[in-house]
């Protein structure tokens, strides 16, 4: 059977990219694709070619092509980028924007923002994943529906990796996932920060526009271990209007704003800003007082993404894993969608206007 360009490529499908879990096809790593008689050359093109799974790619190639055609002779060429321009900044070349939510506090329903934003920002037509990285307090399975599943671990190229799971669409991590419910978290800084490592560089993450990474409460060995293994884009910080809330967050936000740590503020998400009795929509009861995220964005020179009122579905919807965001006839729907509106037009800016964020080096 003569060989063809087709047939070759499909055939390519076959083989995984290790880092990302998808075809080398679908990651554009295939290029200069020549075939000649029985001859089938091409380049495959790698972020480095100090990539220690050069050698397995290469005979998966082979493999794959002569599972179609036993005759070809295969040629794999590999090259590593040489374009500065094209050097991926993170390991994780293939999603678009980590974005961290952070508090200064906890209590101010920072996991409940961020996992309302992750759904907000897929119903705006993005590619989403959520990393819950609260490893002391996991509450996104709860959030999410995914109370008692475990991921799946799947071998690259003698390499294990874990598959997150997904609910609505989500591509999710949890050490909630891993442990039991009731059992405690009793970690010392290495073992935190090799388990956040892992949540990036061991799962396998489809291609994404957003990666949200759901913080714990101020400023400690997670968020360190964040900034030093992948280039956050941008921050969202998380209040109540309450002045005791803005204080500690203003401490978490000037963590991020370090010189050697440089993640620009995205800006402030004011949940509980007012109290809305279900019977009495109109009605508002600050409750916890007013102008906290005002004052938290002016601190940040960023801008207030919006203000979440406390109702009482929007715990009940926490609770019973289906987010307020999906609910239509929530009353705090239309504030989280403003929430995802205002944070990818930010992020939009964000990248525009300054530079990648780069990795914090490891000083001794």
């Amino acid at each position: 059977m003569e060989i063809s360009k087709t047939s070759v490529v499909k055939a390519l499908t076959q083989v995984t990219d290790p880092n990302t879990g998808q075809d080398i096809i679908t990651m554009s790593m295939v290029r200069d694709l020549e075939i000649t008689g029985n001859q089938v050359n091409f380049t495959l093109e790698l972020p480095s070619l100090n990539n220690k799974y050069k050698s397995e790619l290469n005979f998966a190639c082979m493999a794959a092509v002569q599972g179609v055609h036993p005759d070809a002779v295969v040629n794999v060429h590999m090259m590593g980028r040489t374009d500065q321009a094209q050097q991926p900044t993170s390991a994780l070349p293939h999603i678009r924007n980590i974005v961290a939510v952070a508090s200064g506090k906890g209590g101010v329903g920072k996991s409940t923002v961020a996992v309302n934003l992750a759904l907000g920002l897929q119903a705006l037509g993005a590619k989403v994943g959520l990393i819950d990285a609260d490893l002391y307090g996991p509450s996104i399975p709860t959030m999410l529906g995914l109370q008692g599943q475990r991921p799946k671990v799947q071998d690259f190229y003698g390499q294990p990796k874990i598959i997150p799971l997904e609910a609505y669409g989500l591509s999710v991590i949890s050490i909630g996932f891993i442990i039991e419910p009731e059992q405690a978290v009793v970690l010392r800084g290495p073992r935190l920060s090799a388990i956040i490592k892992q949540f990036f560089n061991d799962c396998v993450w489809p291609p994404l526009d957003y990666l949200i990474v759901d913080l714990p409460p101020g400023t400690g060995d997670i968020q360190l271990s964040l900034v030093q293994t992948v280039p956050v884009t941008g921050a969202v910080m998380v209040t109540t209007p309450q002045e005791v809330a803005v204080i500690d967050a203003v401490k978490a936000m000037n963590m991020f704003l370090l010189p050697s740590v440089n993640v620009p503020i995205l800006g402030v998400v004011e949940n509980m800003a007012w109290f809305t009795p279900a019977e009495l929509p109109e009605n508002k009861y600050y409750i916890f007082g007013s102008g906290g995220g005002k004052k938290l964005a002016k601190a940040s020179e960023s801008v207030l993404l919006g203000q979440i009122p406390i109702v009482q579905s929007v715990r009940e919807s926490g609770d019973e894993g289906r987010p307020a965001v999906l609910d239509k006839n929530n009353p705090a729907a239309e504030a989280f969608m403003e929430v995802a509106r205002n944070t990818a037009r930010q992020l939009a800016v964000r990248n525009e206007m300054l530079e990648p964020t780069q990795i914090v080096k490891v000083t001794s």
